[in-house]
């Protein structure tokens, strides 16, 4: 579907599938143990009796009738279903079953975007001639995927990728939902405002004070009411969205927007010295993780947690694209202590870098003639000795006072 406000039904509309593979993590664990079947199962951290720290990372529905969800605190599901199953995650058993997914839909189309380990968007089109309407190539994806897997995948089926992925949510699990080329607008009219993509809290409160219930009144505003409310770009896109205009490609080639590390503390940390050290060996692993890419970040974002789960976030650029420590690691810092209070102990702490331009930094140092600036040749240098002898054989003087944080 084009830019234009009137769609373009028939042939010549795309057809777009949302695929969502339904509490992929639990679903998994119910099938390498049957005896799960029919008992809330939580995937994610230890809750330690309602002690724990960390995050839901999936719960299965049987356990979502409890309220529970994913990135939930796991002593807040630990207490709401206390006789729930509660499973470490199994990363590599996860991975190679979302591979055969993957394998699934190179069946039937190479225009895949990733948007994670247990979801995509499919361009179909042109596959219609081999497999058949839609509708009926998405009937057959949702078989495949169980024959390979023995998983349900729900699917939403679209001229365009923000209608698609609404609908895949709609009838979970093992849904699908087609929404025809032109009856967009008529299909988001009745649902709330809060499905509307990029809608956050904030945007939420200011389109619900412009009497703002569903995505209909959305839709129904003037577009110059959004333009002032939002600016031009971000009210214009609302107006699109909420009419079910959506030209956005699928992009096979998805390139990495951020990269970031946290840790949450056994303990919430007073010790402010403790948690710099900490933040120090995050941006480590940041800066190693971009070189091993092949990327550096312009952006570096601060993300603090304190007892009681107050998150506060902060952000800044780079005079430019950094992959080392000693580029971010004095700006991340300034962040943290500009986003402390000091009266608070601290349960998490993390970096991202993000901004990526694609490539390795590459400003040049006056008096470096090999070409590189001497804090990238020092950590490549390290990267090769790290590689060789492992990831403790050479740590920073800053860092040994670590071994007990």
């Amino acid at each position: 579907m084009g830019e234009a406000s009137e769609p373009a039904p028939g042939p010549a509309a795309r057809t777009i599938l949302h695929v969502d593979m339904d509490a992929f993590f639990a679903a998994v664990e119910e099938r390498e143990n049957p005896a799960l079947r029919g008992q809330p199962v939580v995937v994610g951290a230890d809750p330690q009796g309602g002690e724990g720290r960390g995050v839901v990372s999936t719960a299965n529905y049987e356990a979502r009738k409890y309220g529970i969800h994913s990135a939930q605190p796991i002593s807040q599901a630990w207490r709401r279903c206390p006789h729930a199953v509660f499973l470490k995650p199994r990363g590599r058993l996860y991975a190679g079953v979302s591979r055969q997914v993957f394998d699934v839909f190179a069946a039937y189309t190479d225009l895949v975007e990733p948007l994670g380990i247990d979801e995509a968007f499919l361009d179909v089109t042109a596959s219609r001639r081999l497999f058949g309407p839609g509708p009926e190539l998405a009937r057959r994806l949702k078989a495949d995927i169980r024959d390979a897997t023995g998983l349900a995948a729900s699917v939403g089926v679209a001229a365009a990728k923000f209608v698609a992925k609404i609908a895949s949510d709609l009838r979970k699990p093992d849904g699908l939902v087609v929404v025809e080329p032109g009856t967009e607008a008529d299909f988001l009219a009745p649902l709330p405002v809060r499905r509307l993509w990029g809608a956050g809290p904030k945007t939420l409160e200011k389109l619900r004070a412009l009497g703002c219930t569903t995505i209909g009144d959305v839709a129904a505003l003037d577009p110059a009411v959004l333009a002032r409310r939002f600016g031009e770009p971000l009210g214009d896109r609302f107006h699109r969205l909420a009419n079910g205009i959506d030209a956005r490609r699928v992009h096979t080639g998805r390139e990495r927007k951020s990269l970031g590390k946290e840790i949450t503390f056994d303990e919430d940390l007073a010790d402010r010295a403790a948690v710099e050290r900490t933040l120090l060996r995050l941006c480590e692993g940041v800066a190693a993780a971009c070189r091993r890419n092949g990327i550096a970040g312009a952006t570096v974002t601060v993300k603090l947690r304190f007892t009681g789960f107050d998150t506060l976030t902060r952000q800044t650029g780079l005079p430019a694209p950094a992959d080392t420590v000693e580029a971010f690691w004095p700006v991340a810092r300034e962040l943290f202590r500009k986003a402390d209070r000091r009266g608070a102990a601290i349960r998490l702490v993390g970096v991202t870098l993000s901004g990526f331009d694609g490539g390795p930094a590459t400003q040049l140092g006056m008096f470096e003639p090999s070409g590189a600036p001497a804090d990238r040749v020092v950590a490549e240098a390290v990267d090769r000795l790290r590689e060789r002898f492992g990831r403790d054989s050479v740590t920073r003087a800053a860092l040994l006072e670590t071994d007990d944080d």
